[in-house]
């Protein structure tokens, strides 16, 4: 895979983030604004070609946090963090 590739799908993953977050009415305003700020980052260092495996940690965290009450968000957030190792930036 591409890194070019590799880094739309994380593009693509990350706005499934933001869709499945606008879409969790029960979503506490402390985890959207984590997850949020996470997906900024992420966003920012694909922008510039930085590192975004630095971010695995904290996306796992929330994962681990979101499986129970939001199971589709944990999958997606997962999904980020396998696209992020692949694309290996």
């Amino acid at each position: 895979m591409s890194g070019g590739t590799g880094e739309h799908r994380v593009r693509e993953l990350l706005a499934r983030v933001r869709e499945r977050v606008s879409q969790a009415r029960s979503l506490d305003a402390d985890s959207r604004d984590h997850l949020s700020a996470v997906v900024s980052d992420i966003d920012s260092d694909l922008g510039r070609g930085g590192a975004t495996d630095a971010h695995a940690p904290r996306l796992e965290s929330l994962a681990v946090r979101f499986e129970a009450d939001h199971p589709a968000l944990a999958e997606v957030i997962r999904e980020v963090i396998d696209a992020l190792v692949r694309v290996g930036i």
